[in-house]
């Protein structure tokens, strides 16, 4: 019987295999839910900002962008439960995939029950994590579905890109971010074949810092790692 609860949730298949979609399809639709296929990364983000999915199955080999790229730049628009599965079944892939951002991983071959059961249980975690779109580091406030920052309460007026670059920062403070990695995140896709990153970077960098630090005895927490990148610190 399927679960009246799942009709209120949409299942994002990122899978380039069609016999596992098809699967997949027929299990996930049998119990509730609204499915939703992309053969790859690259149609699986159009996906993610088109509709409003509610979990995300993504294969790790695919073409055009696979599944640990697509991950990366789905944390930048979306927080939904992303859960891999893969016929990858190293430890190193497992940590790499949860260190980029999945929330589980299942090997193939696998049950389909056990799917839709994995999806069960991090829908119920999603639902009962409080403000789960908000990023809090010291007296900075994110919210990435207003795309609103807040310093001590009062709003700090950002560009598109320069709140991509703090929800990158904010999401993980402490750790060091390259160049590259902060100008793909503006601009999606590879910056090391793409002159001028560096200036680019460099020029969001310091608005954020000037914006941030517009107050009495404010300093701004993004400090410079020399010859590596930026850090937010916590």
């Amino acid at each position: 019987m399927p679960d009246l609860s799942a009709a209120e949730h949409t299942v994002l298949i990122v899978e380039d295999d069609a016999d596992i979609v098809e699967i997949l399809r027929l299990y996930l639709e049998a119990s509730g839910y609204r499915v939703l296929t992309a053969l790859d990364g690259v149609a699986a983000l159009e996906v993610l900002r088109a509709e409003p999915v509610s979990v995300a199955l993504v294969d790790l080999m695919m073409p055009r962008m696979n599944g640990y790229d697509f991950i990366r730049a789905a944390r930048l628009i979306s927080q939904i439960p992303i859960i891999i599965v893969s016929a990858r079944s190293m430890a190193a892939d497992k940590v790499l995939g949860l260190d980029v951002g999945a929330d589980g991983y299942i090997t193939k071959p696998f049950d389909p029950m056990e799917v839709t059961a994995y999806i069960r249980a991090v829908l119920r975690r999603a639902q009962s994590a409080p403000e789960a779109h908000v990023l809090r580091v010291g007296d900075l406030v994110l919210d990435t579905e207003r795309l609103v920052l807040t310093r001590s309460g009062e709003p700090v007026a950002l560009t598109a890109a320069e709140l991509k670059i703090m929800a990158r920062l904010m999401a993980a403070p402490g750790r060091v971010f390259t160049k590259e990695q902060l100008y793909a995140c503006v601009n999606g896709g590879d910056a090391s074949a793409v002159q001028g990153c560096d200036a680019s970077i460099m020029v969001h960098i310091s608005n954020i810092r000037a914006k941030l630090e517009d107050g009495p005895g404010r300093t701004c927490p993004i400090k410079t790692v020399r010859g590596a990148g930026y850090r937010l610190e916590a």
